[in-house]
């Protein structure tokens, strides 16, 4: 065999122990007369020793030969190391080599293979099997290994199968992109690669697995971010004859058993709000609950005065930065030019510095006394030393630029301290959102939501006021599951169908199958799926899911690795009936 133990287990009590180890050239320092040369593998770093006065000639001269990134395998006697290295569990002991083989040269690396490499993210994006080899890289992917292993675990102790579906599905209209795949065999119909599995765990349902799971590979078309990619995973569930509060507290479970298994961290129940309750307090629906700085609303307190601005706004709205009220002129500018950048939109900011000596200081004090200060202070529970940041305009844009400068703020202030986790539940979403640029309404989540029973009626009158049976688990200030309670009867899902603008004809051309599936004695049943490339990123205390997978796609959807995507030729074309123009 090529290794009896690896590169991260020796130490002294292996010493007078004759070993055989292999793996990759981390570094050698050549003394002349004796060698030093770091081995590497997965599991740690050996120190190898080649002494001219113990060790065979040939091994030795083989030794000054060796260049970074070779692959070796030595063989040799396990020695107490004189110059110990505590940073390292090998650190008291070295190999003294009898034998040695090199498994095959290495040219130089483009970049340095230490945790702190001279290489830029699209070169190490390029030649990802060297990143690899690093720890940062390499200690990330087996965390996300050890994150998967306690889902299968927790799951499988709750009798959760996991059950296998198709990648190869059928298009839908609803929701991201599709990406498509032509049909050799089937001229001019495509498949498509699936966004979730939801409509074959909903059949598995309907099929008596009543508790499934499936770490799967999902994918979507669309623009990329920090935590996105075209491909991606999840943890897919699903369960029958459960109900809402059967669901969040199995999920619940699950989140508090990787929290304990992976971090060592304890939480207690987590907190659960309302859709309309986080957009009116955070001003969106993963609100991060690290910190306070909730919304204050001051249309009452800030438009009975001659300012024009706030009397001709929809929604005027502020927060108390703690101990901001320090903050230069210049510093407050910048925050100023920071809202107004298109990607946030605020047109201005009005703000309050809340002075030591219960006195406020503002930069509307021409329209504003300080008994209305006193009152803005209080809407936005700003304590002595804080700063009030006031927004106004349309109350869904204004919301969203609060929501954003409340984390930016975070952000510069130390708030979000990623040892810290913060989980919550966002209940009670809409059913259904009005899409102005088509006229129809669109499912918030998916058209297989179930309403909530109590808000059935208004589907006939008012379909923008109907909650969904739906949840979302948040984790610092993101979004890492949602699902909810299906509909499982046909009467209801045509239903819906028509309050989302399918004809009976699309409806049945899209989703006949599962409407079938319904008469024959559907169960209730309800599920939810995490996303697991951000919750590994965000237990590995990162918000940047890349170097939590294996081989990631870039900003442009493309792995500049393998070159990917690129052109096909001519014949293959032919063979899926395609013509390019």
């Amino acid at each position: 065999m090529y290794r009896s133990h690896n590169c991260g287990e020796l130490n002294s009590s292996h010493i007078n122990t004759e070993v055989t180890l292999a793996g990759w050239v981390q570094k050698s320092r050549d003394k002349g007369f004796m060698n030093w040369v770091d081995l590497r593998d997965r599991y740690g770093i050996t120190q190898l020793i080649f002494d001219e006065s113990r060790s065979e000639k040939s091994v030795f001269e083989k030794a000054k030969t060796l260049g970074r990134e070779f692959v070796i395998q030595v063989k040799g006697m396990v020695i107490e190391r004189e110059a110990k290295n505590k940073n390292i569990p090998t650190g008291e002991i070295e190999i003294l080599v009898t034998e040695m083989t090199i498994l095959n040269e290495a040219i130089t690396p483009p970049f340095t293979i230490e945790d702190e490499t001279d290489g830029g993210e699209d070169i190490r994006m390029k030649y990802r099997y060297l990143d690899i080899r690093r720890n940062p890289v390499k200690n990330s992917l087996l965390f996300r290994h050890k994150v998967a292993m306690e889902v299968r675990k927790y799951l499988s102790d709750l009798d959760f199968c996991e059950v296998e579906t198709p990648y190869l599905i059928k298009s839908t209209p609803e929701g991201a992109r599709d990406f498509v795949v032509p049909s050799r065999m089937n001229e001019g119909q495509f498949y498509a690669l699936p966004q979730s599995p939801q409509t074959f765990k909903q059949l598995l349902m309907v099929g008596g697995m009543d508790k499934y799971f499936q770490i799967v590979k999902c994918f979507r078309d669309e623009d990329l971010r920090a935590d996105r990619q075209p491909e991606f995973t999840q943890i897919d569930c699903e369960m029958a004859f459960v109900d809402q509060e059967d669901i969040l507290n199995i999920f619940e479970g699950l989140t508090r058993h990787l929290l304990l298994e992976i971090k060592g961290i304890e939480v207690d129940k987590f907190p659960r709000i309302t859709y309309d309750y986080a957009i009116k307090t955070y001003g969106n629906d993963k609100p991060d609950i690290r910190f306070d700085m909730k919304f204050g609303e001051l249309n009452e307190v800030a438009q009975h005065k001659e300012f024009p601005v706030f009397n001709a706004a929809e929604l005027v709205v502020g927060i108390a930065a703690p101990n901001c009220a320090t903050y230069t002129r210049k510093e407050i500018d910048a925050l100023i030019d920071w809202v107004k950048r298109p990607q946030v939109g605020a047109s201005g900011m009005v703000y309050v510095k809340c002075e030591a000596d219960g006195s406020y200081k503002s930069s509307v004090d021409k329209f504003y006394d300080q008994e209305d200060l006193a009152k803005w202070a209080k809407a936005t529970n700003a304590k002595a030393g804080d700063m009030i940041f006031v927004l106004s305009g349309p109350a869904d844009k204004t919301r969203s630029a609060l929501s954003a400068l409340r984390m930016e703020l975070a952000t510069r202030l130390g708030l979000r301290n990623p040892a810290v986790f913060a989980p919550l539940w966002v209940v009670d979403f809409p059913l259904l959102e009005f899409d102005e640029e088509s006229g129809r309404y669109h499912a918030m989540h998916h058209p297989f939501t179930s309403p909530k029973p109590e808000d059935m009626a208004l589907l006939e009158t008012d379909p923008g006021k109907v909650r969904a049976n739906a949840y979302d688990m948040v984790l610092n200030g993101n979004e890492i599951g949602g699902g909810s309670i299906r509909i499982h009867d046909k009467k209801t899902q045509e239903l819906m169908f028509k309050y989302l603008g399918f004809t009976e004809e699309e409806a049945r051309n899209q989703f006949g199958f599962l409407m079938d599936a319904f008469q024959y004695g559907a169960p209730p049943h309800g599920g939810l799926a995490f996303g697991l490339d951000r919750l590994v990123a965000i237990l590995g205390g990162q918000e940047t899911i890349r170097d939590f997978i294996a081989f990631p796609k870039n900003n442009s959807g493309r792995d500049v690795m393998i070159d990917a995507p690129s052109a096909i030729d001519e014949k293959q074309l032919n063979e899926l009936h395609i013509k390019l123009k």
